[in-house]
């Protein structure tokens, strides 16, 4: 399998390559050259599989070169062996329609736990096989970071450096990233937002005096192996609900596009997607895109979905460039002049190409504050904020017939509720305890460092720290 940049002009490289380069050295994100696609019957074998056995199956197309089947089907039995549940994401109906695919049962309480614990196995075994070290350098609005450090946390080839926006992400997400002792871990709480964090971590990639100093790496969703990985549940929960044979529909809290992406993926390897809904908050450029074809940045407002609280969401370029045929050209024109201007109308082409599964809905706080109270009171269910914008948006888009009555529609849970109390406690009167175990998170020390917001800043201090460990 070779994998392109979707700004044109960097090399195509092998399932090995991308997972180590991450980002192309064009500023691109790398897609498969082509999708591999199952057929019904292909889809129809994958019944009744473990998840591991399922997760290899699924995944074997898009590392066909670097990794052998037994190889992979290893590597997935160690990951997801160690999950806090044996289905690993396992479904709750709430009612005839509606479903939750509980996402969040690996070790940091999150959805990103499916994808970076395999990641972390996978820079393991690369890394060993060519003999190199690698410096990670991430940026996480609450999630991302904590599941990245558990992932690589001691890895002697490995040394990671995580930005997190001060002030921004929950006590839980915090404390998971920054209580995590390993000499190989450095957490940076930065000055600003989590677009800006992201947009220090894109521009070190292109930045000629670090990466002719340091072999860097991503674990951001721009990182392939990851989104890869996200594939994989979308197959589980099909199945379960009477794929091939039967269309599931999905609603994603959605703030970096790489969740809701997997399901684009999914559907384009013959998965029988009826609808992908992209559950934005307030912070919503997604929802105006894919409504309207605006895709313009403000500024970032703060709410009780810290995770989604992003303006420029970086996958969402892997969408335009797949649904306007693939011209890396025109492409990385188009990205030049957003990251001038912050300001994008999408083509015809890409709109067209993204309304065939995509559609949108906004959920403001209140409204989020009332899908947690639905979950609860109707279902019993207690969940997290972003979990409950992809609740409001299934029950919105449900109740108007853009999703018809008879296809099962599949909110993605993707955090413990636990990881947000405050909001869950004002919106049910009942504080979520955290699994037993993680429940001494708040006993233990926290290290991190606080650096200014801007760009220099974060280079110089990963510049200064890089192999220290």
């Amino acid at each position: 399998m070779q994998y392109v940049s979707t700004r044109g002009s960097a090399p195509a490289l092998d399932f090995e390559g991308v997972t180590l380069a991450g980002l192309a050295s064009d500023g691109g994100l790398y897609v498969p050259a082509e999708w591999p696609r199952f057929s019904a019957d292909d889809i129809r074998d994958m019944r009744g599989l473990g998840y591991p056995d399922l997760a290899a199956r699924v995944m074997a197309p898009f590392v066909a070169g670097s990794l052998t089947e037994d190889e992979l089907l290893a590597l997935c039995h160690k990951v997801y062996g160690d999950f806090g549940h044996a289905a690993v994401t396992p479904l709750v109906q709430l009612d005839q329609q509606h479903w939750l695919l509980e996402l969040f049962h690996g070790p940091t309480l999150a959805f990103k736990d499916v994808a970076l614990q395999l990641l972390g196995r996978l820079f393991e075994t690369f890394l060993a096989r060519r003999d190199e070290r690698l410096t990670i350098v991430g940026a996480t609005s609450g999630d991302t970071g904590s599941a990245a450090i558990q992932a690589v946390a001691g890895l002697e080839r490995v040394e990671i450096f995580m930005l997190h926006p001060k002030g921004r992400v929950s006590d839980v997400q915090r404390r998971q990233m920054t209580t995590v002792r390993a000499p190989n871990v450095h957490n940076l709480a930065i000055e600003g937002s989590f677009d800006d964090a992201q947009a220090h971590v894109k521009r070190m990639f292109t930045d000629g005096d670090v990466i002719h100093t340091l072999n860097l790496g991503a674990v951001n969703s721009i990182n392939w192996a990851r989104l890869m990985a996200q594939v994989v549940y979308y197959f589980a929960s099909a199945l379960q609900l009477g794929a091939p044979e039967r269309t599931v529909a999905y609603s994603v809290p959605t703030g970096n596009f790489g969740d809701v992406f997997a399901g684009y993926v999914a559907a384009k390897m013959g998965l029988p997607i009826e609808r992908l809904i992209v559950a934005t908050n307030i912070n919503d450029i997604l929802h105006r895109a894919l409504s309207v074809g605006d895709y313009s940045a403000g500024g970032v407002t703060p709410t009780i979905t810290p995770s989604m609280d992003i303006q420029v969401s970086s996958n969402f370029e892997r969408l335009l460039f797949d649904a306007g045929g693939r011209d890396g050209a025109a492409m990385a024109e188009q990205m030049r002049a957003f990251e001038a201007s912050k300001a994008m109308q999408l083509t015809n082409a890409q709109a067209e190409g993204a309304s065939a599964l995509f559609t949108s809905a906004r959920a403001d706080q209140v409204e989020t504050a009332r899908a947690l109270q639905w979950a609860w009171r109707h279902a019993g269910q207690v969940i997290d904020p972003h979990t409950g914008v992809g609740l409001h948006a299934a029950r919105a888009l449900a109740a108007d017939g853009t999703v018809p009555a008879g296809v099962p529609l599949v909110t993605l849970a993707t955090a413990h509720p636990a990881k947000f109390p405050d909001a869950v406690e004002r919106a049910v009167g009942m504080r979520p305890a955290l699994p037993a175990r993680v429940g001494d998170l708040f006993g233990r020390e926290e290290s991190f460092v606080e650096i200014a917001g801007d760009y220099a800043a974060t280079r110089d201090y990963v510049l200064g720290n890089a192999g220290n460990a």
